[in-house]
């Protein structure tokens, strides 16, 4: 049996502001809305769910991507001013890892959430 994530609530000070900056720096859309949710359609097995919420910790969100949609992105997250860096902690800004010969990086979303992208799993 392959178990494939389906969906995840992501909490949110603003829902629509959440959703609506995570599909720009990922170069996707905000889908319509399903329930109280602003939903992202990350690929063709998961949806992410911005939902608004008062009060929450920090969560960390990881996505594999090919190397074109990493430099798409990077060069997104560039063109914000966005803070990046090559470790979980960010310790070293403006800085890219290239772990197993790939290559990544973390920086938080407008809720800090810390987002991570990498080409080598």
């Amino acid at each position: 049996m392959t178990i494939i994530l389906n969906h995840t609530i992501v909490p949110a000070h603003d829902k629509k502001a959440s959703a609506e900056f995570f599909a720009r720096i990922f170069g996707l859309k905000v889908e319509s809305p399903v329930g109280h949710f602003a939903a992202v359609e990350v690929n063709d097995t998961l949806t992410l769910d911005f939902a608004d919420t008062e009060e929450f910790e920090s969560h960390h969100y990881a996505f594999h991507v090919s190397d074109s949609e990493f430099d798409a992105i990077f060069a997104r997250v560039k063109e914000e001013g966005l803070s990046f860096s090559s470790d979980p902690m960010h310790q070293n800004t403006g800085q890219i890892n290239h772990r197993q010969g790939g290559r990544g990086f973390y920086f938080f979303d407008p809720n800090g959430h810390n987002l991570e992208l990498l080409t080598r799993a």
